[in-house]
């Protein structure tokens, strides 16, 4: 306060003296030119002096009585509001000493123990103290601000910690540091609520296709027809209703969907049981429904979120329908998906895309076919035939692979011999010089981003085509000009086949292109045995009628003998889990040990009551993991859970940062999931 009056009278004082310098100068001026004034401006110069003085000392009494009552004021108000604070408030140091309550704070918090919370916050804001030394930063802000539950309610404390003097005379207590700290109790309850509600309240797009509509459809009886409509329509009806959804039927066989986020954990938590309910609706030819169902809340507005469960959608039609996804925060959570694909019957498909390829190929300068990273026989063979169609529309082409591997060493000796194929391998770096604009880029065998031979081939060109028959998975390539995937499907060579059929130019297979293609349908049918339906014996017979050799394709995938005492080997150590699922381990590492793992695991499927199998081995620092099953298991599904993919009946997936027993538990884990997951 005296600091304060003293500043005020130093600032008046300054002035006066100004002042009184000017006078003093003029009655000097004017005593010098009339000598006469000097006693009166002597006597009226004084006189001023005086005046000026009395003055000052009266005006400096006025501002101090001024400043002194506005100080007591302003201090009698901020205790008055510290005192009667709508919020509760403590003063508190960091040694747990509470300083002072508010009457406010007493009152709120009666009926509570409210000394475990107290103690529990002092901890909290101790170490956020410790951190904020550590970080040796004088600039961190000292302000608190945290939410803490207190019976049922949620308070947003907001306060500051100040240093305090430790007047303590033990040496070790009074060289450590205290603080002092003020804390405001806002309840935040009421607006957490209405954050919830408002979040609750959004939409959430849905859209729901019956799989195979039209195919059913097609042979039930006219006076049948009317009845399974109806039946399906209350199903689905019946279902959304328990969302107090709206629904919207667009098609015959597809409907839009519309209902509040807060059924959103009940719909995931029910794991979409109108899946199973859809299979239910009986028809005399005993053919099963299936649905489709895709829901997002991504986006701003119902139209982004629409366009958001499209391509959800066209991820589920991608992985053989009969599941739901949820798509959130850019993550799909699936549900379903444990029956079998159902062969189309219909090939108009295949007849569209073929003349869409065949397009793009004559408004290409030059074509660069490409798979999966590790090719086998089918990526091989499909590639070929992509190959073959290019040439025989007189553009230049080239199969993008540097990769020797062991599955394909009898086709590499086979295809050396032909002159024709010197120059249609070209490596990763060639295919990189050489990719441009106008280069069609056509992906066979896979969809994955992550997956391809050469991933930074997908950025040099906005031409992509994707020719797949594996279940789609969540990071598939986007913005692909044409993408023909059918899960139904037994290989891409089956694929890659029909669309040979259906284009307008004639393509005259070579035997080598034919026997390829032949060798890829053969290698993931399993000879015929697996996912092989009616079309897969269509593409076989065009095939060999093409002029293949069926006993040099057999030839390809002999195994020597020290390849055939792997496997027996590992045969011989598997175990098994949950009664009928056998896991085994090989335990060398090799290039070539996936290879030797999928043969391995084809094998154990031919002991009697093992219905899924496992063989985990190991490529560098990864761990690789085939899977295949008769039809009863899921391997997808489950592989899945571990970064992988592929069909019900085989799949496969590659883990890192694992060792091979850890990979063994976690594929246990999964197994268990899997299981528990179905009883629920």
């Amino acid at each position: 306060m005296q600091s304060n009056n003293r500043k005020v009278f130093d600032t008046l004082m300054s002035k006066t003296k100004v002042y009184l310098g000017i006078i003093f100068i003029l009655f000097v001026i004017i005593c010098v030119e009339n000598p006469i004034m000097i006693f009166p401006s002597v006597l009226i110069y004084v006189a001023i002096l005086v005046y000026s003085y009395y003055a000052n000392n009266k005006r400096k009494s006025e501002i101090s009585e001024t400043l002194q009552d506005l100080t007591l004021t302003v201090d009698t108000a901020a205790k008055t509001s510290l005192i009667n604070s709508p919020f509760p408030l403590i003063i508190l140091q960091t040694d747990g000493n509470v300083i002072w309550k508010s009457s406010k704070f007493n009152s709120e918090f009666a009926n509570i123990d409210i000394n475990t919370y107290i103690d529990d916050l002092i901890l909290d804001i101790k170490s956020d103290i410790e951190n904020r030394k550590e970080n040796k930063d004088e600039n961190i802000s000292k302000d608190i601000e945290k939410k803490l539950e207190i019976d049922k309610r949620t308070y947003l404390i907001k306060g500051r910690y100040v240093n305090v003097k430790n007047k303590n005379k033990d040496k070790d207590k009074k060289n450590k540091k205290e603080y002092m700290i003020i804390l405001y109790f806002i309840d935040d309850t009421e607006n957490i609520k209405l954050q919830k509600e408002y979040r609750d309240s959004k939409t959430c797009v849905g859209m729901l296709v019956v799989d195979n509509y039209e195919e059913i459809v097609q042979r039930i009886e006219s006076e049948e027809k009317p009845q399974i409509i109806a039946k399906i329509d209350k199903c689905i009806y019946d279902w959304t209703n328990l969302t107090n959804g709206v629904l919207i039927k667009q098609e015959k066989d597809r409907y839009l969907y519309f209902f509040e986020q807060r059924y959103l954990d009940a719909v995931k938590e029910d794991k979409f049981s109108i899946l199973d309910k859809i299979k239910e609706i009986d028809t005399k030819e005993k053919s099963q429904f299936t649905l489709s169902i895709a829901i997002s809340n991504e986006g701003n507005t119902d139209k982004e979120k629409y366009r958001s469960a499209q391509d959800a959608m066209d991820v589920v039609l991608g992985r053989g329908g009969d599941q739901a996804v949820v798509r959130e925060n850019e993550i799909y959570k699936f549900f379903g998906g444990r029956a079998q694909e159902v062969e189309k019957r219909t090939k108009v498909k295949a007849r569209v895309v073929a003349h869409a390829l065949e397009n793009l190929i004559k408004e290409s300068k030059k074509v660069m076919i490409m798979g999966h990273t590790n090719p086998d026989m089918d990526c091989i063979g499909a590639s070929m035939g992509i190959y073959r169609l290019a040439k025989s529309l007189d553009t230049n082409a080239y199969i993008v692979n540097d990769e020797n591997t062991k599955s394909l060493q009898a086709f590499e000796k086979s295809i050396e011999k032909e002159e024709e194929y010197e120059d249609i391998f070209i490596n990763k770096e060639v295919a990189i010089e050489n990719i441009d604009e106008e280069t069609l880029l056509v992906i066979v065998d896979t969809h994955k981003s992550s997956y391809v031979a050469v991933p930074e081939l997908l950025e040099k060109t906005e031409k992509l085509v994707i020719i797949d028959h594996h279940r789609r998975s969540a990071d598939y390539i986007e913005n692909a000009t044409l993408t023909f995937q059918e899960v139904y499907a037994s290989s891409a060579a089956e694929l890659v086949t029909e669309l040979l059929q259906y284009v307008e130019t004639k393509v005259e297979l070579k035997t080598m292109e034919a026997e390829s293609l032949y060798a890829g349908i053969m290698m993931d049918t399993k000879n015929f045995t697996f996912k092989t339906g009616v079309r897969t014996f269509e593409a076989a017979a065009y095939l060999r009628r093409c002029g293949v050799d069926i006993i040099r394709v057999k030839k390809w995938f002999q195994s020597d003998l020290e390849d055939y005492n792997k496997i027996a080997d590992i045969v011989k150590k598997a175990e098994i889990v949950n009664e009928t699922i056998a896991i085994s381990i090989y335990k060398k590492k090799s290039k070539d040990a996936s290879l030797v793992c999928a043969k391995a695991a084809d094998e154990l499927l031919t002991i009697s009551n093992v219905t899924a199998s496992f063989v985990i081995g190991q490529i560098g620092d990864k761990v690789c993991i085939s899977g295949r099953s008769i039809g009863d298991i899921n391997v997808q599904i489950i592989l899945e859970k571990l970064g992988g993919g592929g069909h019900i009946t085989l799949a496969g997936a590659q883990i890192e940062g694992m060792t091979i027993e850890e990979a063994k538990q976690e594929l246990i884990n999964r197994i268990n999931e899997y299981f528990s997951e179905i009883e629920s």
